[in-house]
């Protein structure tokens, strides 16, 4: 938040505010960045708003975060390895249009030297006007199963063959990786995800040929997401479900929670599967964009890590494949389609995109939530669930 505003309240009234699964006729206070308890303003400091806001029957719902997004607007984040810093911050700066707030910047699976470039560059920020906050790099692979690599080139998968110091033998330093992908079927992968978890790093299962029991292995010894579900994984089996049937099992414990990744983009996911998930775990469905470099062009050839990428018919293909490699789609679009795909209540809708993430990563004291105390980070919405304006910290970032 700009100095000029330290200290200044701000009310924002004649809205509507998404708060505690609930959408409430209310009005919303906040102060040095965060949302403040107007009790306290009216009986304990008696004073008024120095800033009166009129959101004009808007919605306001949390900022969306976008926990795997692998660039936009002709930026590849596997690519760019000299301007990587600019890139990232190119492509922070244009998704405030799209109401995020939030996200992670997404690294395919490539060569070592790569991550040893890129991952020192790409550091975690608070976000403002100059962007969306990074929350972490997202690394998806190398280690994944070459029989699901999708769009990964497989002369760069790996192997855990010397269990952990594998990782750090490609990754260098994890200092600035919030999660990573990986195959739980992997020989010692199930070492990694314990190692892991000890140092506060999520693990997502992705990428897979892993049935059901190899999965529940992986969420017993810590991993807690599903990477964009349905795809690059063994399909629904009735005799073995497997990564899938992760959102039904009755062989996870209590205290463990696991939430996946959906890309509601009308390519990846139909609508009759994402109902499906959304009626087997409402609760642990998050949506992301998978967006790649082609977000925000027109149809053409673009890049995504190794590959040219092909847009044709809006839809993202491996340059003359026909194997989908990520979308095109903003997340304020994912979040309309969803919603209207499945049906689901507008608050679903917008906790998928905001609550859902946040929990994943641990973060909803303060991201994804509207509750007293928590970061100002908010989007405004109109009755249809487009985007007015995007604010970080309280502050107006961009207005449409």
């Amino acid at each position: 938040m700009p100095e000029s505003t330290s200290g200044q309240l701000k009310h924002f009234h004649n809205c509507q505010i998404l708060r505690d699964g609930k959408i409430l006729t209310e009005d919303l206070w906040v102060r040095d960045g965060k949302i403040i308890d107007p009790e306290k303003i009216f009986y304990d400091e008696k004073i008024e708003s120095d800033v009166k806001i009129d959101c004009n029957g808007c919605l306001i719902s949390p900022g969306f975060i976008d926990v795997q997004i692998n660039g936009g607007f002709g930026i590849d984040f596997s690519h760019n390895v000299d301007k990587v810093e600019e890139g990232v911050t190119n492509v922070a700066k244009k998704l405030l249009a799209y109401g995020v707030t939030s996200f992670c910047p997404t690294l395919v699976t490539s060569p070592v030297e790569t991550y040893k470039k890129i991952l020192p560059k790409i550091k975690r920020t608070s976000g403002g006007d100059d962007g969306a906050a990074i929350l972490g790099v997202h690394v998806e692979g190398p280690f994944l199963n070459p029989l699901k690599k999708g769009a990964h080139p497989e002369s760069c998968i790996q192997k855990f063959e010397k269990g952990f110091q594998s990782l750090l033998d490609v990754y260098g330093s994890l200092e600035n990786i919030c999660y990573i992908t990986l195959a739980p079927e992997l020989e010692n992968a199930i070492d990694v995800i314990q190692e892991l978890e000890k140092r506060n790093i999520k693990i997502s299962v992705g990428h897979s040929a892993s049935d059901l029991k190899q999965g529940e292995e992986a969420v017993k010894n810590g991993a807690s997401f599903i990477t964009h579900l349905f795809n690059a994984m063994l399909p629904f089996h009735h005799r073995d479900p497997g990564l899938v049937g992760l959102l039904a099992s009755d062989q996870i414990p209590k205290e463990k929670s696991i939430h996946y990744g959906i890309i509601a983009d009308g390519v990846h996911t139909h609508p009759a599967a994402l109902r499906i998930a959304h009626r087997t775990n409402p609760e642990g469905l998050v949506l992301v964009t998978d967006a790649i470099s082609a977000l925000g062009l027109q149809d053409g050839v673009h890049q995504l890590g190794q590959f040219d990428i092909e847009v044709r018919e809006s839809r993202a293909y491996i340059a003359e494949t026909n194997t989908l490699c990520g979308s095109i789609a903003d997340m304020a679009e994912c979040v309309r389609f969803f919603k209207k795909s499945t049906g689901c209540s507008v608050v679903e809708a917008l906790e998928a995109a905001t609550l859902h993430p946040a929990r994943f990563l641990g973060i909803q004291s303060h991201k994804g939530v509207l509750n007293f105390g928590a970061q100002a980070d908010f989007v405004f919405l109109d009755k249809n669930l487009h985007v007015i304006s995007t604010w970080i910290s309280g502050h107006c970032v961009h207005k449409a």
